[in-house]
This record gives structure tokens, C-alpha cells and sequence, in this order.
């Protein structure tokens, strides 16, 4: 096997544990959710969370007791995906999620509010947030890159998100026209870098190639470290990178 061959299957590896395996659709059923945990291939490896509507989390708690997969966290989303439900229907979603079982709050920033200069607002939805998460629940914060476009403000939203508590900042919903990039991951990683606290970084939307994840890997690695490259520090959002996976390893 050549040396980049190698290279690629490692990143595919390592890949399906730093994976949130997504299903944020319309028109998700039981069915489908069900349907997407029973694609997981064990023998690869497991991702580190499903990640799907707050009223399937039960149902997909299940499907992974059921396949013995109890190990894998589920995660559910709130303020999703625009970001400007008021806050004391976010802080309610939450609290249904975790009852539901939640292990982990994707939280979309109420962005626009931060581009129209309410940064108060901002972090009082993350504080907000982290408050009413038990300690076994983690928080990640959405700031949707992609929709603040500067540097300047990627850098602002990231050390809200920061200031709040968040656990994990997150670069995008995957539901509008500009997602993850390596740019806007480059600002996001170095502004947590300079908190010098212990928050991870999830890439999401955009991630569909073993190629691309392989870049965000490098990124991750070069600035970061090797170490910061496990569930607890790095994780990607992604539905279809996992077909893509599967394909690269069973080549092998």
C-alpha cells in the first residue's frame, strides 16, 4: 500500500470515532432513524454520537441498546436551524431533551442578533443553556460561520461561545448556502486555542469525502495537536461521509 494510501485509510479510521452521525431532515420517521443507526458497520469502528431531532432520541437510544451500541452518545439540536427562537422555548427544548436522554445540546447562536450587534444576547443563550445541563451533558455551540462571513466576527461568536461555557463550538446548522470551511475552522480553532480552555471543535455540513475530512484532520493536527484529535476535543458532523468510509476502508 502506498504511503498516501495509508494516509487516507488511517484518516477513514480515525474518522468514524470523531463522527456525529446526522440525521437532521424534514421528513425523518422512526423508520429512518432506526434505519441509519443499523448502517453503522461495528466492525469499522463506532462514531461518537448519533445526532438527530429532539423527538427521535428516544427512539434511537433504543435502536443502539438494541444493537448493544450503548457506548454511542446520542445528540439532539435546539434553536435550530435559524437561531431566533426566544429563549425561554430554547431553554424548555433543552430541558425535554435531556429528558428524553440527550448526552449532548447542539445549540445554534442566535447569529443574526451577533451580526446586528447584540452580543449580550449571544452569550446569554449559551450561558443560559449551560446552566440547565447537567454535568454528564455536553453543550455545543452552532455559531454558523458560513452566515457571519468575517473573521472578526467568527473570532467574536467562537469566544461567546467560550465565555458561555460551551463544551464544543460547532461551525454550522448544514442548512444554509455556506457551511464548514477550512478558513472559518482555522479562526474557530486558534481563538479556542488562545482561551487556553478545554473546548472542542465540531466541523459540520460540507464533510461528504474521507478527502475532505482528511483536511480538517491536518488543519486540526497542525494547530491543535494529534492529542486534541479524539471524541472528547473533535468531532465531525456528517450523514453521507460515512458511505464514503465504508467504501475506502472495505478497499483496503
Amino acid at each position: 500500500m502506498t504511503t498516501a494510501a495509508t494516509t487516507s485509510a488511517n484518516d477513514a479510521a480515525l474518522a468514524v470515532q470523531l463522527m456525529d452521525l446526522t440525521s437532521l431532515n424534514g421528513h425523518d420517521t422512526t423508520t429512518t432513524i432506526t434505519a441509519l443507526i443499523a448502517s453503522i458497520k461495528s466492525n469499522w469502528g463506532l462514531p461518537a454520537a448519533i445526532c438527530v431531532y429532539s423527538n427521535f432520541v428516544a427512539d434511537a437510544k433504543l435502536a443502539l441498546a438494541e444493537r448493544e451500541l450503548k457506548q454511542v452518545k446520542v445528540a439532539t439540536v435546539t434553536n435550530f436551524p435559524k437561531g431566533d427562537t426566544p429563549l425561554n422555548e430554547v431553554i424548555n427544548e433543552t430541558l425535554i431533551a435531556i429528558e428524553r436522554g440527550a448526552d449532548e445540546i447542539d445549540l445554534v447562536l442566535p447569529y443574526q442578533q451577533l451580526i446586528a450587534g447584540d452580543e449580550a444576547l449571544a452569550l446569554e443563550y449559551v450561558t443560559a443553556s449551560k446552566d440547565v445541563c447537567p454535568e454528564h451533558v455536553k453543550l455545543k455551540v452552532i455559531i454558523e460561520s458560513g452566515e457571519l462571513k468575517t473573521s472578526a466576527l467568527i473570532k467574536k461568536a467562537t469566544e461567546i461561545a467560550i465565555a458561555g461555557g460551551a463544551d464544543f463550538v460547532k461551525t454550522s446548522t448544514g442548512k444554509v448556502a455556506i457551511n464548514a470551511t477550512l478558513e472559518a475552522s482555522d479562526v474557530i480553532l486558534r481563538t479556542i486555542k488562545a482561551s487556553r480552555k478545554q473546548v472542542g471543535f465540531k466541523v459540520a455540513g460540507g464533510v461528504k469525502t474521507v478527502a475532505d475530512a482528511s483536511n480538517y484532520l491536518q488543519l486540526v493536527a497542525n494547530l491543535m495537536s494529534e492529542e486534541y484529535l479524539t471524541p472528547r476535543t473533535f468531532r465531525f458532523g456528517a450523514s453521507s461521509l460515512l458511505a464514503d468510509i465504508y467504501s475506502s476502508l472495505e478497499k483496503q
